[in-house]
């Protein structure tokens, strides 16, 4: 399901995709302390919202994604190339792509639910009724 990161040098293209839904494909890292993730998600691919124990940096390598975030997810920002977004532990949030989008995210602890069959319940190809 994902890769351990095991050895001090790893080469992106050595890691596999991961079909996480129909319109997003993941490549993951993970570390004793942290997960990184490289996600390719296709315009109109979605995350549904959800909240994880883990602090997160977004990082947009290409694309345009959309990020509600909050307790009401009363903010709503356009993430585009260079754009970097960080979401403290515990923060409801879900995405949008408007454009076929590559991203990195980085996560404090690792994510130790993605190594669940059950931990990619968020992944969608559908709407997530965004505001």
């Amino acid at each position: 399901m994902s890769s351990i990161f095991k050895n001090f040098l790893v080469n992106w293209d050595d890691i596999p995709r991961e079909n996480v839904s129909e319109s997003i494909e993941r490549q993951v890292i993970h570390g004793d302390e942290l997960t990184i993730v490289k996600l390719y998600m296709k315009s109109g691919a979605c995350v549904q919202t959800h909240s994880h124990p883990n602090e997160q940096f977004t990082w947009i390598l290409t694309g345009h994604i959309r990020f509600q975030y909050g307790e009401n997810l009363e903010h709503v920002v356009d993430l585009k190339l260079g754009d970097v977004l960080h979401l403290p532990a515990n923060i409801p949030h879900n995405a949008t792509c408007i454009e076929d989008t590559i991203d990195f995210d980085i996560f404090t602890p690792t994510r130790e639910d993605w190594k669940l069959p059950t931990g990619n319940y968020y992944f969608s190809s559908t709407k997530n009724g965004s505001k």
